[in-house]
């Protein structure tokens, strides 16, 4: 499943470690597999244990405390919502009703046409500017009132349409 080109770039990542620590590029590899094959499958994790040479459920393990890796196919823009306390003190909860209004999906779900996957996050480290949300990972987008949301929403949608 994993490509000889992506094991290549696991030995960049590697080699930036001492031997006996290459078990250090685990985030490193599973970023790789992430950008190269859209999400991180169980049998990618157990190909990057057998890299690393550690335990396939030590790679698994940091698959699943990090919500940056997904385990399933997303749309092209993952919208992750932060919903911790103070953020949901200042509107993150309705920041995601309103997403989920918007979009015609729950949290969690993926519109029909591929485009948006809605999850929600724990704490993004913008409190002060919550509600918060991350896109593909990468963008932080702070104060995002109901006008914000949907202008964000319309523009993504209409850059498609190009």
């Amino acid at each position: 499943m994993i490509s000889d080109s992506i094991k290549a770039r696991f030995a960049k990542e590697v080699a930036k470690y001492p031997a006996e620590q290459k078990q250090s590029a685990v985030m490193a590899c599973l970023s790789i597999v992430q950008q190269e094959l859209g999400h991180v499958s169980a049998d990618s994790e157990a190909e990057i244990a057998a890299y690393l040479e550690m335990a396939p459920m030590a790679v698994h393990e940091v698959t699943t405390f990090y919500n940056m890796y997904n385990q399933q196919p997303v749309g092209k823009y993952k919208l992750n919502v932060c919903t911790n306390l103070p953020c949901q003190l200042r509107d993150g909860a309705r920041a995601l009703k309103h997403l989920e209004h918007k979009l015609g999906i729950a949290m969690g779900e993926t519109t029909a046409d591929g485009l948006f996957t809605l999850q929600q996050s724990e704490c993004l480290g913008a409190c002060a500017d919550s509600p918060v949300m991350l896109v593909n990972d990468r963008t932080m987008c702070s104060f995002m009132s109901n006008d914000k949301l949907d202008q964000l929403i319309d523009g993504l949608k209409s850059a498609e349409t190009k």
